[in-house]
């Protein structure tokens, strides 16, 4: 399993989710990108939602 390299950002989507860590998957068009959560649960969001963890 990779690293959790990224966090949940917005609070307007999924705000129980917001400042979680995630994983990117894959990388789409049109500035959108699949992550993953901890518990395997996997969305489809802007990648304006996410931030790299520093």
């Amino acid at each position: 399993m990779t690293e959790l390299t990224h966090y949940w950002r917005l609070r307007c989507r999924l705000p129980e989710r917001h400042g979680t860590p995630c994983r990117v998957i894959a990388r789409g068009t049109m500035n959108s990108v699949q992550i993953e959560f901890e518990d395997g649960v996997r969305h489809i969001v802007s990648r304006y939602s996410i931030r790299r963890i520093k």
